[in-house]
C-alpha cells in the first residue's frame, strides 16, 4: 500500500493527504471546499437523522449543492464525482432508513467520499448493506470512510466493506469510542488487522486525534497510517462554522490534557441521550466541568448550570469539544493555509528525520 492508491481515487491530492473531520456544528462548505482546494479531502458535517423529508436531508443536498457552486469549474473529478465528502452517524433509529431516503441525495450529487461513525449497535458489523448499496447503486461508486476507535471495530470496519479506516486516537475532540486507544499504539496495530483482511483489495490506514501540526502529522505517517484527519486545528478556521465564542475558547486554551476531559459528562450535562453507553467525547472544560470533577453528582451540577447561569453562559460553559493538541492551536489560519503549512511541516520533519538517522 501506498499514498499512490489515495491519489489514484482523489487525483487532486497531494501527499501526505490531510483531510477536515466532518464535525456537527464545524464542517461546512466554505471548511470541505477550501481544504480540497488546498489538494485535501474536505468533509461536510455528519448528517444524523435521515429519516424521510426531515431538516437534516434537506441540509445535506443544499450543502453539498453550495460545494458545487463554491467549486465552479473545479465541482468534479475527471469521472465526474463531486470533490467534497459527506459523513453520517449510524446511531440515530432512523439510519435503517439510509437507502431510501440519502441515497438519492448521494446519487444526484455524487460526492467522492461518504464517511460513516457511531453505528449504534458497535460489536456488530453495522455498514455492510448501506456501504453494497454506495457501491452498486451510485456510479462511480464513492470511497467509504469508516472511523473506528479500536481495533476490533477496525476489523469490523474492513468486515463492512471500508475503503479507508480512519483511527482515533482517545486524544481526539468531540465524540470517540470509550473503549477506545491512543494513536501510537491503535494505528500500528490497526494497520497489521487491516492488511491481513485486506489483501485482496486496497484499505487505507489514516490517523486522527489530537494531530494539529505538521510534527503530528509525521508521527502518524510514521505509524503506517497513509494520511491524517485534523478536527480541533480547522475549528478555528475563518470557514469554519465553530460559534465565535467557541473559536475563542478554543485559542486560549492550552495544556489540552489538563483543560480538556474525555467523559460521558460531556453528553449528559448537555441533556444529549443520542450517544448512548459506547461513545464518549471530549470537550474544554469550565467550572461545572471543575465541579464535577471535585465530585458532584450529575443532577448537582444540571441544577447549578439551569440556576446559575443565564441560557446563553450555561451554552458557552459546556460542549466546546477540543482534542488534547490545542494547546498548539494558536492562531485562525484560513482552512487552505492550514493544509498547506501542515503538508509542508510534515515532509519537512520527515526529511530532517531521515538526514539526522541516515
Amino acid at each position: 500500500m501506498t499514498t499512490s492508491v489515495l491519489q489514484q481515487w482523489f487525483p487532486w491530492v497531494e501527499t501526505p493527504m490531510i483531510a477536515n473531520g466532518p464535525m456537527i456544528g464545524a464542517a461546512c462548505p466554505k471548511l470541505a471546499t477550501e481544504v480540497t482546494r488546498a489538494g485535501g479531502v474536505g468533509f461536510n458535517q455528519c448528517v444524523v437523522d435521515v429519516s424521510a423529508d426531515c431538516p437534516n436531508l434537506k441540509q445535506l443536498d443544499e450543502e453539498l449543492t453550495e460545494c458545487r457552486q463554491l467549486l465552479g469549474d473545479q465541482a468534479t473529478d475527471s469521472s465526474g464525482r463531486l470533490r467534497v465528502g459527506a459523513g453520517f452517524l449510524g446511531l440515530h433509529p432512523s439510519f435503517p432508513e439510509f437507502v431510501s431516503t440519502a441515497l438519492p441525495i448521494l446519487q444526484r450529487h455524487k460526492p467522492v467520499a461518504v464517511w460513516f461513525f457511531a453505528p449504534a449497535t458497535a460489536p456488530t458489523p453495522h455498514h455492510k448493506p448501506i456501504i453494497q448499496a454506495l457501491k452498486t447503486q451510485i456510479s462511480p461508486a464513492p470511497s467509504v470512510f469508516i472511523q473506528v476507535g479500536n481495533v476490533k471495530a477496525a476489523r469490523e470496519a474492513v468486515e463492512d466493506g471500508a475503503d479507508v479506516v480512519v483511527c482515533q486516537g482517545i486524544d481526539a475532540g468531540g465524540h470517540q469510542f470509550r473503549r477506545g486507544m491512543g494513536v501510537m499504539s491503535l494505528v500500528p496495530e490497526a494497520k497489521e488487522a487491516v492488511e491481513e483482511m485486506g489483501k485482496d483489495k486496497d484499505v487505507v490506514v489514516i490517523a486522527a486525534g489530537g494531530i494539529v501540526c505538521g510534527k503530528g502529522a509525521a508521527a502518524a505517517l510514521a505509524l503506517g497510517a497513509e494520511g491524517v484527519v485534523m478536527g480541533t486545528r480547522f475549528t478555528v478556521s475563518p470557514e469554519s462554522s465553530y460559534p465565535d465564542f467557541r473559536k475563542a475558547l478554543v485559542l486560549k486554551t492550552s495544556d489540552g490534557g489538563n483543560t480538556t476531559l474525555k467523559s460521558w459528562f460531556n453528553d449528559k450535562i448537555a441533556e444529549n441521550h443520542k450517544w448512548g453507553e459506547i461513545y464518549d467525547g471530549r470537550a474544554i472544560i469550565g467550572p461545572i466541568h471543575d465541579k464535577f470533577m471535585a465530585g458532584a453528582s450529575l443532577d448537582e451540577c444540571l441544577k447549578e448550570l439551569k440556576e446559575g447561569y443565564s441560557p446563553e453562559e450555561a451554552k458557552q460553559l459546556i460542549n466546546t469539544w477540543a482534542g488534547t493538541g490545542v494547546g498548539r492551536v494558536r492562531k485562525a489560519l484560513p482552512a487552505g493555509e492550514v493544509v498547506k503549512e501542515v503538508r509542508e511541516d510534515a515532509i519537512k520533519t520527515m526529511r530532517a528525520l531521515a538526514a539526522r538517522y541516515s
